[in-house]
């Protein structure tokens, strides 16, 4: 199995959005289009992916997220494409008995197995005795990916990221689940750029897990990032019209397909700090799209 073979198109294109509500601030703001990285596997859930795709060698890939987990679907096409099988945990064992949501029929149309917990179960995932319950339940010999696919390897995998975006931008923001993809850009920016994560989600917890993953992933923290958690709205996968109708404003200005649960949000945020004055005049700001609606 060689990933290599899906053929992704790298370096994603960097694109210029000209945008007056931007523009009146002195920012110039830019695209990082991993969204056109790959088809099936979108944005960072490829950067997120390579390492470990490697790292199992054919093996069953066994992960886990909720109900409409893009890293789920992510590595349910990984499967159909490469060959190799895949299980996913899901959070919610009240969904076992109810159709699929178009999240989840797409990761059983490409193969997955899934395999639904309760939701006190499912927070404990991590812990070796619920790991190993699930490992005899589901196969001993899978590879485990954790949720949102952020592990070491994922860190090191989207340090490219940051290397493409060395010397072209000032301030790079990206929307932040479990924080992996933040963790590797930061390491791999220059001196004198930094990052800005947008969590999609409450609970304050990232700041320990990104310096986690660092250190897991390096032996050391690196690079210049900061998180803003005020632009959640609400939680996870929460879509009000007010961020909706942001949305739906920013793709008929730029052509541009928003994703709602990640891209909206980091958007919106992007533009609330440029009004803030959080840039100086002259930025070259830099939004990465990490999925497609």
């Amino acid at each position: 199995m060689n990933p290599e073979t899906l053929a992704p198109r790298l370096p994603s294109p960097l694109e210029e959005a000209a945008d007056e509500r931007f523009a009146r601030h002195g920012v110039r703001l830019f695209l990082k289009r991993d969204d056109l990285i790959h088809p099936d596997l979108v944005g960072n859930k490829w950067r997120k992916l390579i390492l470990n795709l490697r790292a199992a060698a054919g093996r069953p890939v066994l992960t886990f997220g909720g109900a409409y987990s893009n890293h789920l679907r992510a590595t349910a096409a990984a499967g159909r494409l490469l060959g190799f099988p895949t299980i996913g945990v899901v959070r919610g064992d009240e969904l076992a008995g109810r159709p699929l949501n178009p999240s989840l029929a797409r990761c059983a149309a490409d193969g997955m197995r899934l395999h639904f917990v309760d939701r006190a179960l499912y927070r404990r995932k991590s812990s070796p005795d619920v790991l190993a319950g699930l490992l005899d339940l589901l196969g001993r010999d899978a590879y485990v990916v954790p949720e949102g696919g952020s592990n070491s390897l994922a860190v090191r995998g989207c340090t490219a990221l940051g290397e493409e975006l060395r010397g072209v931008t000032d301030v790079v923001g990206v929307a932040c689940g479990t924080g992996g993809t933040l963790a590797g850009l930061a390491a791999g920016l220059a001196p004198g750029q930094r990052a800005i994560g947008v969590p999609v989600l409450k609970g304050g917890f990232l700041t320990g897990q990104i310096r986690a993953l660092q250190r897991e992933a390096f032996g050391e923290e690196r690079g210049d990032w900061t998180l803003d958690e005020r632009f959640h709205f609400g939680g996870y996968a929460r879509v009000p019209p007010e961020l909706d109708a942001f949305a739906r404003d920013f793709e008929e200005r730029h052509g541009v397909g928003v994703e709602r649960v990640y891209v909206a949000k980091l958007l919106y945020a992007l533009l609330g700090l440029a009004e803030e004055a959080a840039f100086p005049s002259g930025t070259r700001l830099t939004a990465t799209i990490t999925g497609h609606p």
